[in-house]
């Protein structure tokens, strides 16, 4: 599976190609402070998953049946609550 990383997920190439997956960042791609909408659809042209935090890109790729991951703020708060509440018990 390819996976394109929107810009605030660039630093996570080296894990996911890590974990087995081609990986291609948006500043790769030529997509640094490009319209969402241009980086929807550099996904769809590519047959990319968009990896993304950004809501608006996320709801265009599900408009245009693009493949997309989205990672809102809530999820990732959530993540780290589970994770302080599982390693610090008081």
């Amino acid at each position: 599976m390819k996976l394109l990383l929107d810009e605030m997920y660039a630093g996570l190439k080296e894990y996911f190609e890590t974990l087995g997956y081609e990986v291609l960042t948006a500043q790769e791609a030529g997509l640094k402070a490009a319209k969402d909408r241009d980086v929807v659809e550099y996904a769809r042209k590519h047959g990319l998953v968009l990896v993304t935090q950004d809501q608006k890109p996320a709801e265009l790729a599900e408009l245009l049946g693009v493949k997309y991951v989205f990672i809102s703020n809530l999820m990732i708060a959530k993540l780290a609550d589970q994770k302080i509440r599982d390693n610090f018990k008081e």
